[in-house]
């Protein structure tokens, strides 16, 4: 069965309050990094999935997502899907 590398990127949904991001940005100015805009911190997840096609690692990946991976209803979650090398 063929094996995919799945890589999940969960960002806190626009609009939200991020203190971490806050954090990061106030730190980056603090550091005497000038212009630094809006900062966003989120989580990066790496997955290895055997299935028997790109479309089924595909939404298995999105439904890991939806029932533990990613909190609904504050948070957006991208899925990127790559046959393993």
């Amino acid at each position: 069965m063929p094996s995919f590398d799945i890589e999940v990127k969960i960002m806190p949904r626009a609009g939200l309050l991020d203190p971490q991001g806050k954090a990061v940005g106030q730190a980056l100015s603090a550091l005497e990094f000038e212009s630094v805009g809006d900062v966003r911190v989120g989580r990066a997840i790496s997955i290895s999935l055997e299935r028997p096609d790109r479309e089924t690692a595909l939404a298995d990946a999105r439904e890991m997502c939806d029932r533990l991976l990613a909190n609904p209803v504050t948070e957006d979650y991208e899925v990127v899907v790559e046959s393993a090398s």
